[in-house]
């Protein structure tokens, strides 16, 4: 895959970003109609950010066209199940975190897939117990869940839409019966996985004639029109009862796994309480289980709130070592304990107790790295007796890829939504007829069984997925999320970290380099991680990988509630766009 540095283009932008606020409002609207900033926008009644243009670009007409934010982020799903299809769509699930500016209140649509009936704790083990490799497991019929993302758009809107369903499917109809043009981040995905898209229908997608779509080609999904139009007459009932429930079900079972369409039929989504807690002046709203990703973020801020380490450079070795010990702290705690609240206890509570944030913090040295991280006992923090942590397991899985995307409406309501079929192109089988690329989440399941995360019937795999809000003062202040499998957690906490701790402009916090460690000694790395600070963390015990790649591609969107704007920023890792609202029939 084509290896795409963050350019110094997105610091600058953010410099520039800065000193315009203090313009006044008409000014700025005259001087950035001609800046070539499209990763960073300026709102005042509007702001919508996404990993693609053109999703964008459907994102800002719903709103350009009176509707809210939770009927842009429907229409921005549909959009990117075309232009994206490879991150996410309606043959996954996601997690979309609402604010309600009337109420106040933040809400969660959980539509995270579930095991079908069928399935059983040993079902990713071969017939000597052995864990089956990933790359057969993942493809396997035995890794598609039970798909949420259609269901979670349409409670969405029962909830807080103003437009219906019928109409925000439009653009994606046209979309994918008219044709996009592949960019090179799908071309690029498509190369990478052309021998798992030649196994299933999706080949005459993907690969016309055998050969791989390039960077310019045009990508047309005359069934997924289909799909979406028979969405748009029948309504979910046709995915969830009807004959592409039914198609989907017959898919999976021909391609080894055990769904039917009573699993579909059978298929809930919550409204989930978030998680809460405290980095410095500010509360973090984040994502509770399945997912781990609130807690696990949320857990290592606390950490380095406790071992000060605002105090070190940005770019120092002490930072860096820092945060690598945190992670390694909490993503033990993550694997130990977490799972779908609805078949295993969780201790929430005992996770982010200060006294066990003290308790954990004091296990990191300054003069070494830790080679022996176990999980801790956070259960004594709830009065209760510590449970038997997990199974070890296999670490043989590549980090999934999605995608994150944040809205803003002039009314102060806010989306941060990640959504997903797990990794590029999920499972690689494609509904033939149907044009729907099915997901490899249950892949999310521990292999091993024992352990909270294990595979039951109806349950949901445990999540990284970290959409996030902060408030400061009872009021939001910052929307972020990421795509990036576990790395996800790592990008959301950092550039929380880069914003609210160092005061970097908002681009310049999404574009500063991050670090990915989940467990001693090994350190995934961006471009930018200053050699002196490598050789150092290896002196301490640390090891990095042999050469720096690109982690997550965060959206983002700051709230300045002085001036009244909104500050939106893309990362530039893929082709993300920003476009923010002035008012009707204005953008920038």
């Amino acid at each position: 895959m084509r290896l795409r540095w963050k350019p110094i283009l997105g610091i600058l932008c953010s410099l520039l970003l800065t000193l315009s606020l203090a313009i006044p409002p008409a000014l700025v609207e005259a001087k950035r109609s001609s800046a070539p900033l499209r990763q960073v926008a300026v709102g005042k009644e509007g702001m919508v950010v996404t990993a693609h243009p053109l999703a964008t670009q459907v994102g800002a007409d719903v709103l350009r066209q009176g509707g809210n934010a939770v009927d842009a982020a429907v229409a921005i799903q549909f959009a990117l199940n075309v232009v994206e299809p490879m991150m996410s769509g309606i043959g996954g699930g996601g997690f979309m975190m609402v604010y309600d500016a009337k109420t106040r209140k933040v809400s969660i649509v959980n539509s995270r897939e579930r095991a079908p009936m069928g399935a059983k704790p040993d079902m990713f083990l071969d017939e000597d117990g052995n864990p089956i490799p990933f790359p057969e497991r993942h493809t396997h019929g035995n890794a598609v869940g039970v798909p949420g993302t259609l269901k979670g758009l349409e409670t969405a809107l029962e909830k807080w839409g103003t437009r219906p369903l019928s109409k925000l499917i439009d653009p994606a109809i046209r979309l994918a019966e008219r044709g996009v043009k592949v960019n090179w981040v799908l071309a690029d995905a498509i190369e990478e996985n052309k021998e798992k898209l030649a196994r299933t229908a999706a080949r005459d997608v993907f690969l016309p004639g055998g050969k791989p779509l390039k960077e310019g080609d045009l990508l047309v999904q005359k069934d997924l029109a289909k799909t979406l139009r028979l969405i748009q007459k029948h309504g979910t009932d046709v995915f969830y009862r009807g004959k592409v429930g039914e198609a989907i079900a017959r898919t999976v079972r021909e391609h080894g796994g055990s769904m039917t369409l009573d699993d579909l039929k059978r298929y809930r989504v919550t409204l989930d309480r978030p998680v809460r807690g405290t980095f410095r002046d500010y509360e973090i709203v984040s994502m509770p289980p399945p997912s781990s990703g609130g807690l696990t973020a949320i857990q290592i801020l606390k950490m380095l709130e406790e071992l000060e380490a605002g105090r070190y450079d940005v770019r120092s070795p002490e930072k860096y070592h820092l945060l690598a010990e945190a992670m390694h702290l909490a993503y033990a705690d993550r694997g130990a304990y977490i799972g779908d609240p609805e078949f295993v206890d969780v201790p929430m509570k005992g996770l982010l107790h200060p006294e066990y944030i003290r308790e954990r913090s004091a296990l990191v040295s300054m003069d070494r790295a830790n080679p022996e991280v176990k999980p801790g006992d956070p259960w004594k923090y709830e009065g209760k007796r510590g449970k038997k942590p997990a199974s070890v397991q296999p670490d043989d899985r590549p980090i999934g890829q999605t995608t994150h995307f944040t809205v803003a409406d002039r009314w102060g309501n806010l989306v941060s939504y990640t959504t997903t079929i797990e990794q590029l192109f999920g499972s690689g089988i494609m509904v033939p007829e149907y044009g729907i690329l099915l997901n490899n989440e249950l892949t999310d399941f521990d292999a091993v069984p024992g352990g909270p995360n294990e595979v039951r019937p109806f349950k949901r795999p445990m999540s990284s997925m970290t959409p996030t809000i902060v408030f400061r003062d009872g009021k939001p202040v910052l929307t972020v999320g990421s795509p990036g499998g576990a790395t996800i957690i790592a990008s959301v906490f950092q550039v929380i970290l880069h914003k609210l701790e160092y005061g970097m402009p908002l681009k310049a916090a999404i574009e500063e380099p991050r670090i990915y460690s989940n467990r001693y000694p090994d350190i995934r790395w961006e471009e930018g991680v200053p050699e002196e600070a490598r050789s150092r963390l290896q002196e301490l015990g640390h090891r990095w990988e042999s050469a720096p790649v690109n982690i997550g591609n965060v959206q983002s969107i700051w709230i300045d509630h002085r001036s009244g704007l909104y500050i939106g920023a893309a990362d530039s890792t893929r082709e993300g766009a920003a476009v923010g609202l002035f008012g009707k029939g204005k953008k920038k």
